[in-house]
């Protein structure tokens, strides 16, 4: 489809005058050039035409801001005043405002789609310019936009206060418990199943919306005010020159260790986490454990060299006063990274940065969302003699957190195209996940992928020449996960421009959820308060709290993972990297030097994988790799309708076949003895296509089911039926004239 539909197709039609006139530039490059070349004043006059189509898009986008901003207040001020006068506090007042904040919700989401269709409406015309001029305006234009910025990145505030306030709307003016999330309690509560999906950049922000509907965004520091920069984390990997902790996590060793180092917030933050991922852990009884305990900054460098031990770490928490639990699981798990460094020569690797917004109850952890959005990959390494950081530094000094990191080479950086959702249930107390999740994960604007990690892919990418093995979900980056938007999914909005939630109105679902808790108290069930849990008095009180809790204290945190290695579908597995190549560390070789040799296609690994339950999806992990960067082969994406055509194929086949066997009935009964032998060629060459077609149907049924790569028309069977028709046909001809 050309961009110009694709851009008809999504303009919101209340504010059609506001977008970019894509067609009227479109034709402004092509009616300029019709009786001569491209000059001077030409480009003068597009660059000028373009630069008021963006300062009318970016005013729109500051003046919709402006007037969200003052909505937002006004309804802050009314539901405060709520607060204030229990007089007021009717369910009706409540729910006007609830109302209120949906309808800004809702404009919210669509000023983010707003400006991400002018924004690529932007980029696409000027490569069109480029391409047709051989000039390089969109090199030039970059200052523009960075002054006039078109991001998503403006409506995060916005989101974090309407959440907050549609929150107290929820408890009906009670504020969340002001402490955030509890760190208190056994260590070893609870078990969460993590499942993990990508998002679209055009689907982000309603994503956002629709999991703040029913969970308010956890704010861990209520005491500030919220900046984007509170959503900032970074987190620096370890490992060696061999990569052992990336092999061992790919291959879900036995005892498989993640290291990294995390700081939440700028840079310049005093509190750093250090965190250990174990795979099977032989102190659990093979339980997976994720377990970590802060650190100040200026004491990072002694620890990982050792000169800052475990015991001193446990003294220094006695000398607080500390519990002595909490001082022997700290000297448990610094004595453990400290040994790791030390006997595997671990140093840092990889920086991965990601803005990352948490939906939670603050009093309830049976289920946590976040949502990483602006996901980086920076290279931390000295593996080609190259220093990135100063001498004896745990992490670079140039980089901080300016997103997008212009200033970085792209040799150093990696920028990934989807947002990551990753949602975290509670198992042990058989807690279900809740019809809206389940809704918004079968719906068109998630992408699963089991297990996707953000250290294998970002040390696939820098060191993909350096390692045996790569991560199965690659060859995904080659496939477009956008999906057709499903009728009555996601916001939308009615003819009349209101907003609509899965189809259905806000105020209908309030209504259907209270009509569902009064027949809960006639059958004396729990009354459901939230969408996600039965009661709010079932929560753990000793729950854990989630890995990304700051609190003031020392103490480490301890969660235990949900890990099946017995039912690890093939296609889920590493990928035989067939282009590695033995690389002497200690040489000076550079990483864009061409130390591989020619490279050829990648052959099928399916014969080395094991069986499993998946064991068809074997092909999904070939991946083709060369010297001219092949394009990767992916995964056929199977839909009821192609069953279907193929049964349409099937019956058209066997269409012709009754036809051919009446006119060989019809010779049968009312020919001569001329026509009988001619009837029964025509019986013989009507059951052997009737049994080729069912062949064909098979095979074809065969291969889909088994997303096999291959030809699905056929090259044989029609020639071969025609030639069998003329040669009944002389057949006839001759028996009846000879």
């Amino acid at each position: 489809m050309k961009y110009g539909l694709e851009l008809q197709e999504n303009i919101f039609p209340p504010w059609r005058l506001s977008y970019v006139a894509y067609d009227v530039l479109k034709q402004e490059l092509k009616s300029r050039q019709l009786d001569h070349g491209w000059t001077q004043r030409d480009e003068r006059d597009f660059v000028q035409l373009l630069d008021n189509e963006l300062c009318k898009v970016y005013d729109f986008i500051s003046a919709k801001l402006s007037e969200i901003d003052a909505r937002i207040l006004y309804c802050e001020r009314t539901i405060h005043t709520l607060h204030n006068n229990p007089t007021m506090q009717t369910d009706a007042s409540y729910g006007i405002m609830d109302e209120a904040l949906t309808e800004i919700l809702f404009d919210v989401n669509d000023l983010s789609r707003f400006t991400r269709v002018n924004f690529t409406a932007i980029q696409k015309i000027l490569k069109k310019h480029d391409r047709w001029t051989g000039l390089d305006l969109k090199q030039a234009y970059v200052q523009k936009l960075r002054d006039k910025p078109l991001d998503n990145q403006r409506f995060d505030v916005a989101i974090v206060y309407i959440s907050a306030l549609h929150d107290m709307c929820r408890n009906r003016g009670s504020k969340q418990n002001k402490e955030g999330v509890n760190a208190d309690g056994d260590q070893n509560a609870f078990e969460r199943a993590t499942a993990k999906y990508w998002i679209h950049p055009d689907n982000i922000t309603e994503v956002k919306a629709i999991i703040m509907l029913h969970l308010p965004v956890l704010i861990f520091n209520r005491d500030k005010k919220w900046e984007v920069s509170d959503s900032a984390i970074s987190s620096v990997y370890m490992d060696n020159d061999n990569f052992d902790l990336y092999t061992g996590r790919l291959q879900r060793d036995e005892g498989a260790e993640a290291i990294r180092l995390r700081w939440y917030g700028p840079y310049d933050t005093k509190n750093v986490f250090v965190e250990r991922k174990t795979h099977h852990a032989a102190w659990l009884q093979g339980a997976s454990v994720k377990d970590r305990f802060r650190i100040n900054e200026p004491d990072v460098n002694p620890f990982l060299k050792g000169r800052y031990t475990a015991d001193q770490i446990a003294q220094d928490l006695r000398n607080k006063g500390t519990d002595a639990a909490t001082v022997e699981n700290v000297h448990f798990i610094a004595n453990g990274v400290q040994t790791s460094v030390r006997e595997k020569e671990l140093q840092p690797i990889l920086r991965v940065f990601y803005n990352r917004t948490a939906f939670q109850l603050p009093d309830d952890q049976k289920l946590r969302i976040s949502l990483d959005t602006n996901l980086t990959f920076i290279r931390e390494d000295h593996l080609d003699s190259k220093m990135r950081r100063p001498a004896e530094n745990w992490r670079r000094t140039d980089v901080k957190i300016d997103t997008p990191f212009s200033h970085l080479p792209d040799s150093e950086i990696l920028r990934f195209p989807y947002a990551v959702l990753e949602t975290k249930l509670q198992t042990h107390l058989g807690q279900e996940p809740p019809a809206w999740l389940t809704s918004l994960i079968e719906s068109h604007l998630v992408h699963e992928v089991p297990r996707f990690s953000k250290y294998l892919h970002g040390a696939c990418h820098f060191y993909r020449e350096r390692l045996p093995l790569l991560p199965w979900w690659l060859s995904e980056l080659n496939v477009d996960i956008r999906k057709p938007r499903a009728e009555n999914t996601g916001l939308t909005r009615s003819r009349s421009f209101k907003p609509l939630i899965d189809g259905r109105y806000r105020r209908a679902m309030i209504e259907e959820k209270e009509r569902m808790n009064q027949d809960a108290v006639v059958r004396g069930q729990p009354i459901i308060l939230e969408d996600n849990s039965s009661t709010r008095d079932g929560a753990s009180p000793g729950a854990l709290s989630s890995s990304e809790t700051l609190t003031k204290s020392r103490s480490p945190e301890r969660r235990r993972l949900i890990d099946d290695d017995s039912e690890t579908p093939v296609s889920w597995r590493p990928v035989q990297n067939d282009n590695h190549t033995a690389v002497d560390f200690k040489s000076t070789n550079q990483l864009g030097e061409p130390v591989l040799p020619q490279s050829q296609s990648m052959p099928s690994v399916a014969g080395k994988k094991k069986k499993g339950p998946l064991n068809f999806l074997n092909w999904n992990n070939m991946i083709e790799e060369g010297e001219s960067n092949k394009r990767q082969k992916v995964k056929v994406r199977v839909e009821p309708k192609v069953f279907f055509a193929n049964e349409r194929t099937f019956i058209s086949w066997l269409q012709f076949c009754a036809l051919l066997l009446t006119v060989a009935l019809s010779l049968l009964n009312f020919g001569d003895a001329t026509a009988r032998i001619v009837g029964g060629i025509f019986i013989g060459l009507a059951a052997a296509v009737a049994i080729y077609a069912l062949y064909r149907f098979e095979k074809r049924a065969w291969m889909i089911n088994r997303r096999v790569d291959g030809r699905y028309d056929d090259l044989w069977g029609p020639a071969v039926l025609c030639t069998l028709l003329v040669g009944a046909l002389i057949v006839n001809f001759y028996l009846r004239f000879a």
